[in-house]
């Protein structure tokens, strides 16, 4: 055989062997079964191309030292946390709440606590000038953690409030995502703030060189605020001015809520954004005051931080039992909605035993391929009495669950594979009546203000379209 044919027949082996061995590696991860069959047609089907995607973004690596400060933290958490006061009386939200609470104490190591006194904010212009108010007030500490800051509007109101704090002497420590942030990080306000004296770092920066040590999709997409270590702020709304955020995307502006809280559990809030912090520059953040007090007549919360530094079906399966809790009524609200198999099966079967099941979606996506899985999972659940719910006031970002009117689920949490896979999340679990009844009567306004889907409409299409959601379902996993 000439040289030629010899490469040709070398190119031939080596593309079998690394599909080989990559299919042998997908196998013995042992990830969720739709995951791994996506990764195996894609690795079989594409040759090299399939490899190389896999490799870059098959696996959830943080990297060696991350994963080994990631490690190290985790061990002083629980310590910590094993400290803290854990026996809360949560017989009033039946098995279903108790068992909810165990396994969210199992799985993350941070306990149901009572005594956290909270406020919803339903809207940007609230949630700015009560965030804005509490950094003029600080007089000893600030974090704030959030995965996009977007220059302009009330965004510089808060930049203007921190420098303030700095300048007076407040410690300021403030964390956005590279790759979220990208914009605001490359700007003059990030100087600006250094510059004041707060302590500012971009996490999980994007590069060529850290191709190779770790992933470049995992985000942090978390939404954290704590000041003086007493009170906190967490939910879906990033550091952005709906009015001059994404403008030219057609969606319209974005709709969020957020909760601010005093009371224990703004330690284990303190405490994730202490482990990011620690995770990205190495330095150990010292927390000053002891736990907050508690009071009687106050709200139970459990804080849920999920990651790549937790194992990755942790959030997966506190979602699930929140779902299966559910006896009368289950309220989604969430901007991507790409269930995977076990999570539809939940819905349906909570649909068919009577549970009056709504979910609830921007009418308008700013992602297209998220658009079309999603509504690839739309007439499985409408045939099973799923009621869908189209919003048509913007594009809604608030993500939240209510499970019959009593309990909550609250923070920045997708219902999408990368959130519930790959995302650095925090999320409430809120044991409490008054809270809930308020979220809920939220989600009521946001379904006054969409449309029902219909399963005739979804049915009646193209068959190119049909073609087309079927394929992009199979991606689904990968998303």
């Amino acid at each position: 055989m000439d040289y030629y044919s010899w490469l040709a027949v070398l190119l031939l082996v080596g593309d079998w062997l690394i599909r080989l061995g990559l299919s042998f590696r997908v196998i013995m991860r042992r990830r969720p079964v739709g995951t791994s069959l996506a990764w195996l047609s894609i690795i079989l089907l594409l040759p090299f191309l399939g490899g190389l995607l896999y490799l870059l973004v098959g696996e959830t690596p943080l990297g060696r030292t991350r994963a080994r400060r990631a490690e190290q933290f985790t061990e002083r958490f629980r310590v910590r946390r094993s400290a803290a006061v854990e026996q809360v009386d949560l017989n009033q939200y039946g098995s279903g709440g108790r068992a909810l609470a165990r396994l969210s104490k199992r799985l993350v190591g941070i306990a149901a606590q009572a005594g956290n006194r909270w406020e919803l904010l339903t809207s940007a212009p609230e949630f700015f000038a009560r965030l804005i108010a509490d950094v003029d007030a600080a007089r000893e500490s600030i974090c704030i953690q959030f995965y996009i800051w977007h220059n302009g509007g009330l965004a510089d109101d808060v930049l203007a409030a921190v420098e303030r704090a700095a300048k007076r002497g407040v410690r300021c420590w403030i964390q956005v995502d590279a790759l979220g942030s990208a914009a605001f990080v490359r700007s003059p306000a990030f100087r600006q703030l250094k510059d004041a004296g707060a302590e500012v770092h971009a996490s999980l920066p994007v590069g060529i060189m850290r191709l190779w040590f770790q992933r470049l999709d995992l985000r942090n997409h978390r939404k954290i605020v704590v000041i003086d270590e007493r009170l906190g702020y967490t939910g879906s709304q990033n550091l952005v001015d709906p009015r001059y955020f994404k403008q030219n995307a057609n969606v319209g502006e974005w709709v969020d809520a957020m909760t601010r809280i005093e009371g224990p559990v703004v330690d284990a809030l303190w405490l994730t954004f202490a482990s990011d912090w620690e995770l990205d520059t190495g330095e150990v953040l010292k927390k000053q005051h002891g736990l907050a007090a508690a009071r009687q007549s106050d709200a139970i919360m459990q804080a849920i931080p999920s990651g790549p530094q937790f194992r990755p079906e942790v959030i997966n399966q506190i979602l699930l039992t929140a779902v299966y809790s559910a006896q009368t009524e289950l309220v989604i609200t969430s901007p991507y909605f790409v269930p995977d198999e076990n999570l539809m099966t939940a819905l349906t079967s909570a649909s068919l035993r009577g549970v009056a099941v709504t979910v609830v979606v921007p009418a308008k996506n700013d992602s297209r391929l998220v658009r079309l899985a999603s509504e690839a999972m739309t007439g499985d659940l409408l045939s099973h009495g799923v009621r869908i719910m189209g919003f048509n006031g913007g594009l809604l970002h608030t993500k939240s669950i209510t499970v019959d009117g009593r309990m909550s689920l609250f923070g920045s949490l997708n219902l999408d594979p990368r959130s519930l896979w790959l995302n650095f999340e925090i999320s409430l679990l809120i044991y409490d009546d008054g809270f809930t009844k308020a979220l809920r009567d939220l989600q009521e306004r946001y379904i006054q203000q969409s449309t029902a889907l219909r399963l005739d409409d979804w049915q009646d299409c193209s068959l190119t379209r049909r073609v087309v959601r079927n394929a992009v379902r199979l991606l689904a996993p990968l998303l």
